[in-house]
């Protein structure tokens, strides 16, 4: 408030002297004379008009400021809770991966700037055989091992999603067959190594089974999904705990 009168005391001294410069400068034009009561106008309107009009203006100014930096504030605060429902709405609640929708708008959004690649398919094996015999939320404990596993094995920047109950997916951007073929197993010996315990310290095996195809220029997403589906139930076919990519086939040892 201080501040706000200080100012406002300025900008009436500046009238105060643009006043006097003005009289002395017109009134003689026209033959008048600034004589004492013409002097004490000067000084008194200046003062009684400037002075509280410039402080209601300051006022208004800082008031309007202060708004402003409100508004500002409110519309980033508004702007990151949106980001943030966003980016909530494309996960999945219990992975944290993306869920099915998202993971397959962004690789088809990859897929538009980077051609190669190749698609993976990953389902964990008996998987209601554990639900059946430990409850939903062991399984789901056995999920959320599982995916952690995938994740510590895929490449930075590749795409993962879970693309059903206990099925994900996992787009290696760029990867050659070879690099796809390498991930792959890296992610079936990372969910073999994991020692998963429920009850009684009694160790459950966890395994995967993975189907995965290149990606070719001008295939379509339901195209690359048919044909890794397609080496995914070769996979369980075979035993299970197998990663089926073209026509490498890796195997627990």
């Amino acid at each position: 408030m201080g501040r706000i009168f200080l100012k406002s005391g300025l900008a009436a001294l500046s009238a105060l002297v643009a006043s006097v410069l003005f009289a002395h400068a017109v009134v003689p034009f026209f033959g008048g004379v600034v004589d004492g009561n013409a002097w004490l106008i000067l000084t008194i309107c200046p003062l009684m008009i400037a002075w509280p009009a410039s402080a209601f203006a300051f006022w208004q100014g800082g008031h309007l400021k202060n708004a402003h930096s409100d508004l500002t504030r409110e519309h980033a605060q508004l702007a990151a809770a949106h980001r943030s429902l966003l980016e909530k709405a494309s996960r999945d609640n219990m992975t944290g991966m993306l869920n099915r929708e998202s993971f397959f708008a962004a690789l088809d959004g990859s897929r538009r700037k980077v051609d190669r690649g190749a698609l993976l398919i990953i389902d964990a094996d008996h998987f209601k055989k554990i639900n059946d015999s430990f409850g939903h939320l062991t399984g789901d404990a056995a999920l959320l091992e599982i995916s952690a596993a995938i994740t510590r094995a895929i490449r930075s920047g590749d795409i993962l999603g879970r693309i059903g109950g206990e099925e994900f997916g996992a787009f290696l951007v760029g990867a050659s067959d070879k690099e796809a073929t390498r991930v792959a197993e890296r992610i079936r010996i990372e969910v073999e190594l994991i020692r998963f315990q429920p009850v009684d310290a009694r160790t459950v095996p966890l395994t995967v089974s993975i189907g995965g195809t290149s990606c070719a220029t001008d295939a379509t997403i339901s195209e690359l999904m048919r044909v890794a589906d397609k080496r995914l139930y070769d996979a369980k076919r075979r035993g299970r705990n197998l990663a089926i990519l073209e026509a490498v086939i890796s195997a627990a040892a």
